[in-house]
């Protein structure tokens, strides 16, 4: 009790302190110190937590710390807790959205079975946040609409209650990320409705300042799309102050970019350059951008070019393929939509153009015919490739056409209906009878569609050994077990994706666990090599045709 109570007072001696203010880690190290001697893990592991909040340039080393105390508490729900801060640092503090995923994703295995539903839905939260950096606006819509569902319920009471305050922090955030993926899809108006909601439900408390310059921010936003630039200009001002003082390098620059452009909207050059220049310099400093910031450097890369200045002009040509670079490296499949005006072989072109102002014509045509002659050999190849996709969906149709014809003019056969004469099957035909009619129920109820189906597992559910029904699959349906499972589950998926439209707003890897397959990359070897065609590309060609269809009807 005597320990309880001195950490409590050991905590109150420094929980005034604003965060990153490293005046608190004095407490704090005492705290630590303490838990140590008596290894009282779950608090050691709240010590760690408050220094994370206090450190400026250690956070990730005391998260480590943090996790092995909870590791050595044997508490999973503090095991959670400890991934989901790791998680927290990578995405807020680093920007490494590969590394925060991870963490989220063990955090979840830890909490999926916890009585904290705060920490739960904190780390549904995170996930969001990750599906929304990717462009996966609908998908991200959906868990933080349940994160508010959940939050809400719980921020009635005494703001200065702990669980109160931090689910109204909780339900705030997940707000503020819903008005963002409203504004990314073009749904302003619902975008705007939720703006006026959250002036109303935020505390008037310095505590939640933070929150208010998110919505400020998203408020200069709104102000832009609706052409109020100067008013846009006021709100972004009016934001900065407090997402700087927290060092949110990402919403920081999406800030200077907005006021970058609505300045460029009302003309004034100077602060337009001024402001996508500080874009730049938050780069340079966090190799971090968003991907909607790219156009930042077109837009300099544009005015040097007009003044003349080739040494800018390089120098933010530079800056462009090392923004690719960034943005690939999290956004492989999202790269061909943000490559615009400036693809990357243009600004390799255009770079090696303005290096070689200066030198020998003859090296110059050499190198200009260089890379002619490269592009050539990929727009030659590209073309190939997607000849071969076409023929190869072409002959997929005639396929699914033919196969759908079979089945209705089929006439319905009983599987018990054996004929052995001409097998090789040394058992008795009752057997073979009795376990073609098992198949047949199988295929019928989709239990090819189960994730880690084994011929084992296959076997014990029809009641009989492996050898027996191994053989039976082998000779009436002329493959082997595995084989077999992923005929039926690649055509299951084929159709759908043929026939439903709602899965083909699926990603690959959606499309593979409903499938019966345990990850992408052998759902689409396999899908490959069944079909002749990948499955991402299906997907584009069937929607093309299927827009092309909708115009031959206007």
């Amino acid at each position: 009790m005597y320990s309880q109570d001195y950490y409590s007072k050991l905590r109150e001696k420094y929980w005034a302190y604003e965060e990153n203010n490293p005046k608190a880690l004095v407490y704090v190290n005492q705290y630590i110190k303490k838990a140590k001697s008596e290894k009282n893990y779950s608090e050691l592991f709240q010590a760690y937590k408050d220094a994370i909040i206090y450190s400026e340039n250690q956070k990730m080393i005391y998260a480590d710390s943090a996790l092995v105390a909870a590791k050595n508490s044997g508490n999973n729900g503090l095991i959670g807790n400890a991934f989901l801060t790791r998680g927290s640092i990578y995405y807020f503090n680093q920007r490494k959205f590969q590394f925060a995923l991870e963490e989220y994703l063990k955090a979840y295995e830890y909490l999926k079975d916890s009585k904290n539903e705060y920490l739960k839905y904190r780390n549904i939260y995170h996930v969001g946040v990750v599906k929304s950096y990717l462009g996966y606006y609908e998908e991200a819509l959906q868990i933080f609409e349940e994160c508010i569902n959940f939050f809400e319920t719980k921020i009635d009471g005494n703001i200065s209650d702990n669980k109160v305050f931090n689910n109204t922090k909780g339900y705030l955030n997940s707000l503020h990320q819903v008005i963002i993926c409203y504004q990314m899809l073009g749904k302003d108006e619902e975008a705007n409705k939720l703006l006026n909601i959250a002036e109303t439900k935020i505390p008037k408390t310095k505590d939640f300042y933070l929150e208010k310059s998110y919505f400020t921010k998203s408020l200069g936003v709104s102000e832009f799309k609706k052409k109020n630039y100067k008013k846009a200009i006021y709100y972004f001002d009016k934001a900065l102050p407090e997402l700087i003082k927290v060092n949110d390098f990402t919403w920081v620059s999406y800030i200077y970019f907005y006021k970058g452009k609505s300045y460029e909207l009302l003309g004034n050059l100077n602060l337009e350059v001024e402001n996508y220049r500080k874009v730049d310099s938050i780069f340079n400093k966090n190799k971090f951008i968003l991907p909607e910031l790219r156009s930042n450097y077109e837009e300099l890369i544009g005015y040097y070019r007009k003044e003349n200045n080739h040494k800018e002009e390089l120098y933010y040509t530079n800056q462009l393929l090392k923004v690719d670079s960034v943005i690939a490296s999290d956004f492989k499949h999202l790269s061909t939509r943000v490559y615009k005006e400036y693809d990357t072989k243009t600004l390799l072109e255009t770079k090696e153009n303005l290096e070689k102002t200066n030198s020998y014509s003859k090296l110059l045509i050499f190198i200009c015919l260089a890379i002619i002659t490269a592009l050539g050999i990929v727009m030659y190849y590209r073309v190939r490739k997607q000849k071969n996709i076409q023929k190869n969906y072409d002959d997929l149709l005639i396929k699914l056409e033919e196969s759908n014809q079979v089945e209705s003019t089929a006439p319905i056969v009983k599987p018990e209906v054996v004929e052995t004469g001409d097998k090789n099957i040394k058992f008795d035909s009752s057997i073979v009878e009795k376990l073609l009619n098992d198949i047949h129920v199988f295929e019928n109820k989709q239990g090819y569609l189960e994730q880690g189906l084994t011929l084992k597992k296959l076997s014990e559910q029809f009641k009989t050994n492996t050898s027996y029904l191994s053989q039976v699959i082998n000779e009436y349906k002329g493959s082997n077990f595995n084989t077999y499972i992923n005929i039926l589950r690649i055509n299951f998926a084929t159709q759908k994706i043929y026939n439903d439209k709602e899965w083909r707003k699926y990603s690959i890897e959606h499309i593979a666990a409903a499938a019966g397959f345990s990850n992408r990359q052998s759902f689409s070897n396999i899908f490959l090599e069944q079909n002749g065609i990948r499955p991402a590309d299906f997907i584009k060609k069937r929607i093309k045709e299927l827009e092309d269809q909708d115009l031959s009807k206007l």
